[in-house]
Parts: structure tokens; C-alpha cells; sequence
């Protein structure tokens, strides 16, 4: 009995799973979706190591070669999906920024507001009033794509991303983020 109660589960959860991809999918489409994806895979822990400076990434926590890998093959799955971006924004550290660039869906703008909360335990509060401030006003018939920090996804969204995986949201008239739909990482397939 409880085998039988664990695959029906398991096949309820993939199934949810994949309601909840397509979803995102075709909210990606229809156009004025926001894209929040956290960075490909980085290893190393949280954070940076102490000392670590932005604009220099020998001294930060970075992609690691699946990282690479799987930003690439996200990028050519938006591509093979045909969606497209009206703006690119990224958090300034090197590992959100390779994503971004290895996505290779348009120009990469640097954006402070979504610099990592952990890290800026301090200005968490201010990032992320200024991150909904920059989202709420998302009023594009195109997608913005922002490449960010997990705990940055989470205090927007409540939404703990793995890496690599995008949460796709668009703003509502309070404020805050409507869940829309889920991407996974290329390599969690």
C-alpha cells in the first residue's frame, strides 16, 4: 500500500512539474514575463570567500565547467523555444554575469539592486525593495531576463530556486510577484 501511495506521488509530482514548465513556457511567449533565473552552478559553498571583491573574479566563488555548460544549453533551449528578451539584467558578481553572457539572449546590463543578499546581509532590505521596485514597473509587451542570486529569488518570490533554474513571474498591482511557472536547470532534466 504505501509503495503503491509513493508512485502515485512520485507520478503526481512529475506531472505537476511539467504543468508547471509549460506553464512558464507559455508565459515566456506571450510576452511581458519576467524571467528570474538563478546563476548555473557555482561551487563552493554560500557567499564568496572572505576578501572577495566585485569586478575581480579570482577573488569570487564562479562557475564551475557544468555551470558553463548549463548556461549555454539554457540559452539554446530559449533559443530552440523562441523566446527572446527585450532586457537583460544581472547581478555584478562574475558568476551571474558568465550566466548571463553564456545564455547568450542579448545584451547584459549590470544591475546593483540584485546584488546578493547574503553576502550585503546589510542592505538586504534596500536590494530588495529596489529589485520589486524595477520589477512592478515591468510594463514591456517583451521579457526581461534577470540573472541573480538564489536568496535574492527567494525574499522576491518566496520561491528557493536550484541552480541554474528560472522562475517565471509577473508583477501584480500591489507589488508583488505572481508565480507564473518554473524552468529547471538543463542538467536537473
Amino acid at each position: 500500500m504505501l509503495r503503491a501511495w509513493w508512485l502515485a506521488w512520485l507520478l503526481l509530482s512529475a506531472g505537476l512539474a511539467q504543468a508547471d514548465e509549460a506553464a512558464a513556457w507559455a508565459a515566456l511567449r506571450q510576452g511581458g514575463a519576467i524571467a528570474l533565473m538563478r546563476h548555473a552552478d557555482a561551487p563552493g559553498g554560500v557567499g564568496d570567500p572572505p576578501g572577495f571583491r566585485l569586478g575581480d573574479c579570482a577573488t569570487q566563488r564562479n562557475l564551475s565547467a557544468r555551470g558553463r555548460e548549463d548556461a549555454r544549453a539554457a540559452g539554446r533551449r530559449l533559443k530552440t523555444e523562441n523566446i527572446r528578451f527585450a532586457r537583460v539584467l544581472s547581478s555584478p558578481w562574475c558568476r551571474c554575469l558568465d550566466t548571463a553572457k553564456l545564455l547568450d539572449a542579448g545584451p547584459v546590463h549590470e544591475a546593483a539592486t540584485f546584488g546578493n543578499v547574503v553576502v550585503l546581509s546589510d542592505q538586504r532590505e534596500a536590494l530588495t525593495a529596489g529589485a520589486r521596485d524595477l520589477l512592478a514597473g515591468w510594463k514591456q509587451p517583451g521579457n526581461l531576463l534577470v540573472v541573480t542570486h538564489g536568496a535574492n529569488i527567494s525574499a522576491l518570490t518566496g520561491t528557493s530556486p536550484m541552480s541554474g533554474e528560472t522562475v517565471v513571474v509577473a508583477p501584480r498591482a500591489d507589488g508583488t510577484l505572481q508565480e507564473l511557472g518554473r524552468i529547471p536547470a538543463p542538467a536537473s532534466r
